[in-house]
């Protein structure tokens, strides 16, 4: 029912002007105008994304949202470029080379948004 339905994905900010400066500045998504409700899009590939203010904020302690990239690497490259922080680890089964790490099928890296979210950039391999 569902197959064909495009998806939005919705986040809660506190400080609108701060999240758009990240998502803007930090991960150069091109902003797509502020509905009359209050949120403030993005297209990103065939999706949305969708900021919204709530003032007491909420945070999902899980990737929120990944983003698929060709080349993990240069991506991680350019972000921490434009100012993101990649989170790492160092656990038995779960760990970071240059903010890198390889889950069977593709390689992942984390990092925060202004508010808190968890957000990864992955490279499916082949």
């Amino acid at each position: 029912m569902l197959t064909h339905a495009t998806v939005t994905t919705m986040l809660p900010v506190i400080d609108m002007a701060r999240a758009r400066a990240f998502y803007e500045q930090g991960l150069g998504l091109t902003p797509g105008g502020l509905r009359p409700d209050g949120k403030f899009l993005y297209q990103v590939g065939g999706s949305t994304l969708a900021l919204f203010p709530k003032p007491e904020g909420t945070k999902a302690e899980h990737t929120a949202i990944s983003f698929q990239v060709p080349d993990i690497a240069a991506s991680v490259a350019e972000l921490k470029k434009a100012g993101v922080v990649f989170e790492d680890y160092d656990f038995p089964d779960f760990k970071t080379v240059d903010h890198v790490c390889v889950l069977g099928a593709e390689k992942a890296a984390w990092f925060k948004d202004t508010e808190g979210n968890y957000l990864c950039i992955h490279e499916d391999l082949a």
